[in-house]
């Protein structure tokens, strides 16, 4: 049926997005699925109603998979953000970041970010370190540094849970129809997870007094010039492996990744890793966001997405939920697409959104 080889598609498209390093490969569900057969010749006037019946479905499919999830609760107006979660600033880190250009792991934008960011989470109260490591460029073949940047927060409380993002972009935007090798500045997908936590801190002195919370932003996410060649998530399994190789005194009790947040027509479901690695975690987000009247929380399966969350769930067994509009801007045949593409710019982006993830997160926090 084409409306399911279309919805085949999409899955197709999403488990390519985010490839695991060699560690976790094997993680995420279902392959890509056998080789679509067409249909037999139609042989009896029955087959006259199928255009009919697929165009139906379509309708049916559209309603499922294709509502958007922007927060237009009572009324039709903008769900309202409470005062503290200021959305114009969370805006303004996210152009901030953009404005330092293209930030591939390795690059002289991703450091001069590293400098920015450090002393931005000191002056918030964290404590800043940088988690060095080094791989094999892949593209020259020589050997480069890398490195996570962790910003803690009351290392000694009983609670304490893992705040993540990358903040490295792709070297090009390898989707765009036009400009494949072109200028990527990655607004959305790097940019705002960052912006989004950046906006968090201001919270933090908030939070319950038994709560402690490390924000971790990874590096390596996507050093990826050649797909089926090059590795995803070098920050996030480093990470992994050093806090199996030396467990910190407090475990996390979970983690929290925020990627491609800043969509205008933010629309964030279940994502099929997180609920298959941290069903009760992902469940008493949404059940927040539910309670706090945030539509933008969709409480429903959509993609399954391979991103750092999985060398999280898998080699440090930290509980982590992924929390990801990959549908930017929304979903539907011949809508733009702006992932990958020069398109991921902060025009395209919106502090509303921001806002709304952090108050959701932030609140969940709360209730810990």
């Amino acid at each position: 049926m084409w409306i399911l080889s279309a919805l085949i598609g999409n899955r197709r498209e999403t488990q390519a997005a985010r490839r695991p390093a060699d560690a976790v490969k094997s993680a995420g569900g279902a392959g890509d699925g056998g080789e679509h057969v067409p249909p037999s010749r139609p042989r009896s006037g029955w087959y006259r109603w199928v255009p009919l019946g697929l165009a139906c479905l379509a309708v049916v499919a559209w309603m499922q998979f294709g509502r958007r999830g922007a927060p237009l609760p009572q009324g039709g107006k903008p769900l309202v953000i409470p005062a503290p979660y200021d959305a114009d600033r969370a805006f303004r880190y996210l152009v901030e970041i953009c404005d330092l250009g293209p930030r591939p792991s390795a690059s002289e934008a991703m450091l001069r970010q590293q400098e920015m960011l450090t002393e931005f989470f000191e002056q918030r109260g964290g404590a800043v370190e940088l988690q060095p490591f080094r791989t094999r460029h892949p593209e020259t073949g020589e050997s480069v540094e890398l490195a996570n940047l962790i910003a803690r927060w009351h290392p000694d409380r009983p609670k304490r849970y893992l705040l993540a993002a990358h903040y490295d972009t792709r070297p090009f935007p390898d989707r765009d129809p036009v400009n494949p090798r072109g200028r990527f500045v990655g607004a959305n997908d790097g940019a705002s997870g960052v912006a989004a936590l950046m906006e968090l801190s201001h919270h933090i002195d908030r939070l319950p007094q038994d709560v402690g919370i490390d924000i971790v932003l990874f590096d390596g996410e996507e050093l990826v010039f050649k797909e089926m060649r090059d590795e995803y998530f070098l920050g996030s399994t480093y990470f992994s492996r050093q806090y199996v190789a030396e467990p910190p005194a407090i475990p996390y009790q979970a983690g929290i990744l925020l990627d491609m947040v800043g969509d205008k027509e933010l629309a964030i479901y279940y994502e099929r890793n997180s609920w298959k690695y941290a069903r009760e975690l992902t469940k008493s987000i949404f059940d927040t966001a539910q309670e706090l009247g945030v539509d933008a929380f969709i409480p429903r399966l959509r993609h399954e997405i391979r991103d750092d969350h999985l060398p999280l769930n898998l080699i440090a067994k930290i509980p982590t939920t992924d929390l990801i509009d990959f549908d930017y801007p929304r979903p539907g045949i011949g809508a733009p697409r702006y992932w990958h593409t020069t398109q991921d710019i902060p025009e395209n982006c919106s502090g509303h959104s921001l806002a709304t993830v952090v108050y959701v997160v932030h609140q969940w926090l709360m209730r810990q």
